[in-house]
């Protein structure tokens, strides 16, 4: 078996775009998150168990602070474009090499207005995804690649 190496990271650095605006400044957290699952059917015979799996849909997950001040901040700029589908990115790690970054098309809604008192005021929106997250790989310095690792041949 085959011991995969693995490179966790630190979600600090981030770039989070739409169109050519990056808002990653005003964004404390950013999730792609897939939904879905299987249906079972079960019928009247012990052996009539069946499982189909449903079809992934996908979000993106947002939490930012608000700024109405500003005609360019996130928070204008999901009001102004609600109910548009725009092209983003997601990129976690933004750094120049050993990173991936994800291609997606959101469909904009607003988020909400005020909050509690003596409180940065947060919003927080989940962005539908049209189809699904598309990842760009940008190869480590040095010229190394990313390979999934070849099953075990037994």
């Amino acid at each position: 078996m085959t011991i995969i190496e693995v490179t966790p990271f630190i979600m600090r650095n981030a770039i989070v775009s739409f169109a050519a605006n990056d808002f990653a400044k005003a964004v404390s957290s950013a999730t792609l998150t897939p939904s879905g699952g299987t249906t079972p059917f079960k019928g009247l015979k012990p052996d009539a168990v069946f499982t189909f799996p449903q079809s992934v849909t996908w979000t993106l997950d947002l939490e930012f602070a608000q700024d109405w001040s500003a005609d360019t901040s996130l928070s204008r700029y999901l009001f102004e474009h609600q109910g548009e589908t725009i092209a983003a990115t997601l990129n976690p790690d933004d750094k120049t090499s050993g990173t991936t970054s994800w291609a997606i098309t959101v469909a904009i809604a607003p988020g909400a207005v005020g909050g509690p008192v003596d409180s940065v005021a947060t919003s927080t929106v989940s962005l539908g995804i049209v189809g699904a997250p598309v990842p760009t790989t940008v190869p480590p310095a040095g010229g190394g690649t990313f390979a999934a690792p070849e099953p075990d041949e037994a």
